[in-house]
């Protein structure tokens, strides 16, 4: 599933490329993804120019005149730019043309995405209402973390993938971000010290920004998205040695989500 860094990659690129161009048809093919696809978006969206994209978690918005589309890429969704005489496949679900004669498409096999428009504030929509303090901000600090932590005896991990505690921080850079700080991902919020909290933002906010630095990609393999940031230290690795202190890494299941720590640097 892409992340936040992977939504923020792709951001910023559509962003460059896109950015002040006039949009001239929109092609839908699948009536449904996880959410009804607004048909009317073949004549609403036809002569408005894109003025920004913007990222929301893990949502992205794209600003026109006079209204936003909010898209999701789901568990296996991504988004495309081609040239428009580019054959769409089985799974190419939407297609936005451009006047530059380039196509963003969204490519979706297991239909998981969500596309809508609204001409409201993004900002309330109930897709985006709840999401809680973009990560890389300075609203996420060791002070708010400790705050809405006092109440919580659910995992630290669960606490931090909650999208209302903070946006976009999902399961691979939760597991880094942990070991990083020195936290066992089963510690109850609670029990988090101020000082552990500020370790674990700082983590959070370094593992996200040094992924997005590297510009994380993805591959297609058999219509299926891949995705390759980081080379992580625990995610993925259990049973391996732990790069500091040799140690082999343990796994455990956290809200249904596997989990791998070392259990000697982490507390």
């Amino acid at each position: 599933m892409p992340e936040l860094p992977e939504v923020e990659v792709t951001r910023l690129r559509l962003g460059r490329e896109l950015v002040g161009k006039q949009i001239m048809q929109v092609v839908i093919r699948a009536a449904k993804l996880r959410l009804p696809i607004p048909s009317d978006l073949k004549e609403v969206l036809p002569g408005r120019v894109l003025t920004s994209v913007v990222r929301r978690g893990k949502y992205l918005l794209f600003f026109c005149d006079g209204g936003c589309l909010i898209i999701h890429l789901g568990m296996t969704g991504f988004l495309q730019l081609l040239a428009v005489e580019t054959k769409a496949g089985k799974h190419d679900h939407l297609d936005i043309v451009f006047s530059d004669n380039s196509v963003l498409r969204f490519h979706d096999p297991r239909k998981f995405g969500t596309v809508i428009w609204t001409t409201e504030d993004p900002a309330g929509h109930p897709l985006l209402a709840t999401i809680g303090p973009e990560p890389l901000t300075t609203l996420f600090d060791g002070t708010y973390l400790f705050t809405v932590s006092r109440s919580r005896t659910v995992a630290v991990k669960q606490m931090i993938m909650n999208s209302a505690v903070v946006a976009g921080v999902g399961n691979i850079y939760a597991n880094e971000a942990l070991f990083r700080a020195g936290i066992l991902p089963s510690r109850l919020a609670c029990s988090l010290t101020l000082m552990e909290c500020e370790r674990l933002v700082a983590a959070i906010r370094d593992v996200l920004t040094e992924s997005i630095d590297s510009g994380s990609t993805f591959t297609v393999t058999e219509g299926l998205v891949s995705y390759h940031p980081l080379v992580f230290n625990v995610y993925g690795r259990s049973g391996e040695l732990c790069p500091v202190c040799g140690a082999t890494l343990e796994s455990s299941r956290l809200g249904n989500r596997s989990t791998v720590f070392c259990s000697r640097c982490q507390r």
